[in-house]
């Protein structure tokens, strides 16, 4: 490259967020120090001036894709430019390969000269060794700490997944960071109320359209347009008007998020790599997911109810803002699919049945037609006759109050776990005096390796013997717990006469209706059905009798 009698100088700065230490002011201190030293250089520099100073404040030096370098290079490209100058080589860029095409290849094929002040570089007097030996391997070397730094922040926050702390930028709708603990969640109380609403419109019966336009029709802000109220600076991918709008895909995302059960979940995606943006869903069993880091917005059980809610078709009828009552639980005994509403009109009066679609698509099925009236009879008498045959009414009402956890069974839990840890406790005295063994000769070398493995096996295995004792205990009081919920709910079954969406929910999986029009209800809570009676005999110390945790029970 030949020496010019004047040089258009273009000064380059960039600094990381990772690299910055002051964040919370306008420009970072390292912005304003390397543009310092090159307005230094270049005031004892007589055939140099400075054309525009480009400054990607904030942005990664694995990849070139920032604002500012592509307005340079659009700049170099237009023949604005024939220098460029940044501190070092690491301001300029960390991924080598590109690094090395842009100084070696395309910057002299535009006759632009490149020099990096601190790495004593300048393309238009370095020699044959400094270009194809010292700047591959200097940029080799910066790329190398990109990839280091890189594999330390995922390494540090997989840790604080795994540990429950949210890592998330922004809170999802219904939550708020705590102001003392970033990685904690708060209850968001005005937000939240609106999750709760959703949650019990889905159970009611409203499809995510539906849920959607009320939501609007209420003027209620979105949760971008609630977050931007709240002074966040939240950006994302997902709408598409001026002010962003509920939808049916955005009230589907506040139904699918288990994080408003209390569980943390977490890694779903992954980057490729530091130099690639784009990220990959990770499969489900990759997710870290752990329970009780923040309080519940609804409960598992809603949250479950509304997973197999969704499973099926709840869109309304034409001018109807909700599903009918029996959406989603209604099948056909013999060929299994999911029977459909008709309405006849008769003189000015509607008749509702249901039928089995199969017919009418050739699949060899009958119409298995009854009327909706007569189901919703069945159903509740079914209902009603499963009660009285495995809970004693009156017994039931007063034990409601009396539901309290198991401490005894969480005591016996407990003392097995401390058990273990006992246990973890002499395998890490056994390691520590290994040390010692073999430093007064008393094992070899191999006998050390060979007992640290086994210890260490030891070890990990009482640590997965107290998770699971853990998980145990936990799902034992989860489970006392939900049998006082599902026991209040089923409290005010009991005291009905008339069927509605609610009591399917908390109590119905499905209802077969065969030909012949005999029902058959599967109960969603038939194990507690037995638990609870089971109970009941032992409080009343009454004789032990055999009951059978009902699967089903058919009704014509």
């Amino acid at each position: 490259m030949k020496a010019k009698d004047f040089y258009n100088v273009a000064v380059y700065l960039r600094l990381s967020r990772d690299d910055a230490s002051d964040s919370g002011s306008a420009e970072s201190n390292s912005i304003r120090s390397q543009r310092d030293m090159i307005r230094s250089y270049l005031r004892g520099q007589d055939d140099m001036e400075i054309y525009d100073i480009y400054v990607d404040d904030g942005w990664s030096g694995a990849n070139f894709d920032r604002p500012a370098f592509k307005r340079m290079m659009e700049d170099i490209e237009a023949g604005h430019i024939d220098c460029v100058i940044v501190k070092d080589l690491s301001r300029f860029g960390r991924d080598y390969i590109e690094a090395g095409r842009l100084i070696q290849k395309t910057f002299p094929a535009f006759s632009v000269r490149f020099i990096a002040l601190n790495d004593n570089f300048d393309s238009l007097t370095a020699d044959f060794n400094e270009k194809t030996l010292v700047l591959p391997v200097k940029n080799f070397v910066n790329d190398a700490y990109c990839s280091d730094i890189s594999q330390k922040v995922r390494s540090h926050q997989q840790v604080k997944r795994e540990r429950g702390d949210f890592i998330g930028a922004f809170a999802v709708y219904g939550y708020r960071k705590d102001p003392h603990n970033s990685n904690r969640l708060l209850i968001d109380a005005y937000a939240a109320g609106i999750v709760k609403k959703i949650f019990a419109w889905k159970i009611a019966g409203l499809s995510n359209l539906a849920i959607a336009k009320k939501l609007e029709g209420m003027g209620i802000l979105s949760p971008l347009e609630y977050k931007k109220s709240q002074g966040e600076k939240f950006s994302t991918g997902f709408f598409t008007h001026v002010k962003a709008q509920w939808s049916a895909v955005a009230v589907k995302r506040i139904l699918t998020n288990e994080l408003y059960t209390g569980m943390m979940v977490q890694g779903k995606n992954e980057k490729v790599s530091h130099k690639v943006k784009c990220s990959v869903e990770k499969p489900r069993e990759e997710w870290v997911r752990v329970r009780d880091t923040h309080e519940a917005i609804v409960s598992t059980e809603d949250f479950q109810i509304v997973q197999k809610l969704l499973e099926v078709d709840t869109r309304a009828s034409a001018g109807k803002a909700g599903c009918h009552m029996f959406t989603g639980f209604l099948y056909c005994g013999d060929c299994g699919e999911p029977m459909i509403r008709r309405v006849n009109r008769y003189k000015g009066v509607d008749k509702v049945y249901f039928i089995c679609p199969a017919r009418n698509k050739g699949l060899g099925c009958t119409r298995h037609s009854i009327p909706e009236e007569e189901l919703k009879h069945l159903v509740l008498t079914g209902l009603q006759q499963q009660l009285a045959l495995f809970l004693d009414k009156s017994y039931v009402l007063r034990q409601i109050e009396k539901i309290e956890i198991p401490f005894d069974e969480v005591a016996v839990f407990d003392r097995e776990i401390q058990k273990l840890y006992q246990e973890q406790e002499k395998y890490v005295s056994l390691h520590t005096g290994m040390y010692e063994d073999l430093r007064r000769g008393i094992i070899t070398k191999e006998d050390f390796r060979d007992f640290w493995q086994i210890y260490e096996m030891q070890y990990q295995a009482a640590a997965d013997a107290i998770r699971r004792q853990k998980e145990a205990m936990y799902n034992l009081c989860k489970a006392s717990v939900a049998a006082g919920e599902n026991l209040k709910k089923l409290k005010s079954t009991l005291e009905i006469s008339e069927l509605n969406r609610d009591i399917l929910v908390t109590f119905i999986s499905r209802i077969l209706v065969y030909e012949d029009k005999r029902v058959f209800l599967e109960f969603r809570a038939k194990d507690m059905f037995a638990q609870i009676r089971m109970r009941a005999d032992v409080f009343e110390s009454k004789e032990n009798i055999l009951v059978m945790a009902p699967g089903g029970r058919e009704v014509s």
